[in-house]
């Protein structure tokens, strides 16, 4: 098949090809993102490879439907940037990769914790510059404190097994707890994950219910310097509302590696022009903010799951047979 793939970064090249050294397809690299403007790049290609920042609303997908493509194989667990019902109704198929590496992401969401605890951004910069002063690293033991996760799915139970590892109490939140979570995972009403929480971390997909679940009234029900961290989906988090919460001190630590304005911005070099998203500037004049360009995925052997789970699903399609990881509309 003739695969036209958008959003391509050099590492995109380098595990794709990895994965297709037989030639089974024929890849295309095209750095634009998926737009209504760069969809006819795809012309008289069978299928397109597209990741998170893709766009792929109706109008996208009628461009590529009348130019010939049948599927959209997503390089990505989440596919809320598809339009699925007109996905289904153009008779276009959608597949993703359900798992890549969940370990990645969790270890990622640790990482912000450690790094916002002990404040080891600030600490490195301050040692480059001859300052060991260690006014304002002040951080608390990580033991005995109780760590909320929300979404308890393979990514958030790997990150409660982690945070126990340490001595963490761990309370969760999910409308449908997993039967593999360890007898150690509390499950509670998210009103009281909310109350008892120093650690709150996002793991859940993007849906209606949880669209700016993190918001003032929820941060409102918060302890005093809770510590959020959210490595799931940007618009889980009410950017406004939790400016307001780090202003006033209700937020102590803020750790993102996703964010709900992020497709203008993560994945491109802006470091020589003016970033003209307010609310994203404003977060980074906080000195207890850490924010990550939507890298927690970003292994070796991550990448290397979603280029063979990708092109496994091509050659699923193109046969009829094998796996095939497809998204339907509800």
């Amino acid at each position: 098949m003739r695969i036209a793939v958008f959003s391509a970064k050099a590492y995109d090249r380098t595990f794709l090809m990895r994965a297709n050294a037989a030639e089974r397809h024929s890849l295309s690299f095209f750095d634009a993102r998926l737009t209504v403007d760069t969809a006819p790049l795809a012309n008289g290609f069978d299928a397109v490879c597209a990741f998170v920042n893709d766009c792929l609303d109706a109008a996208v997908l009628e461009q590529l439907h009348s130019s010939g493509t049948r599927l959209v194989a997503l390089r990505s667990a989440g596919f809320n940037h598809v339009d699925l019902a007109a996905a289904e109704r153009l008779g276009i198929t959608v597949a993703r990769v359900p798992a890549y590496s969940p370990h990645a992401v969790a270890e990622h969401a640790v990482a912000l914790v450690l790094s916002l605890n002990r404040m080891t951004y600030r600490a490195y910069n301050r040692v480059r510059e001859g300052n060991f002063a260690l006014d304002g690293l002040l951080g608390f033991d990580l033991y005995e404190k109780t760590v909320g996760v929300i979404g308890t799915g393979q990514i958030g139970l790997i990150f409660a097994d982690i945070m126990h590892g340490f001595g963490c109490r761990i309370v969760a939140s999910d409308p449908l707890p997993n039967p593999d979570a360890k007898p150690f995972v509390e499950y509670v009403p998210l009103a009281t994950l909310y109350e008892s929480a120093d650690i709150i971390s996002l793991h859940c997909p993007l849906t209606t219910e949880t669209n700016h679940l993190i918001d003032a009234e929820a941060i409102a029900q918060m302890k005093d310097g809770v510590m959020i961290i959210n490595t799931g989906r940007g618009r889980v988090v009410d950017t406004q509302a939790v400016i307001t919460g780090l202003k006033s001190g209700k937020i102590g630590r803020l750790g993102l590696d996703v964010y709900e304005e992020e497709e203008q911005l993560f994945f491109e070099d802006l470091s020589h022009g003016v970033i003209n998203d307010d609310q994203f500037m404003r977060l980074t004049t906080f000195h207890n903010v850490l924010i990550t360009g939507h890298q927690a995925f970003f292994t070796a052997e991550a990448l290397t799951n979603i280029a063979e789970t990708t092109l496994a699903n091509i050659d699923a399609f193109e046969s009829g047979s094998g796996t095939l990881h497809r998204v339907n509309a509800k």
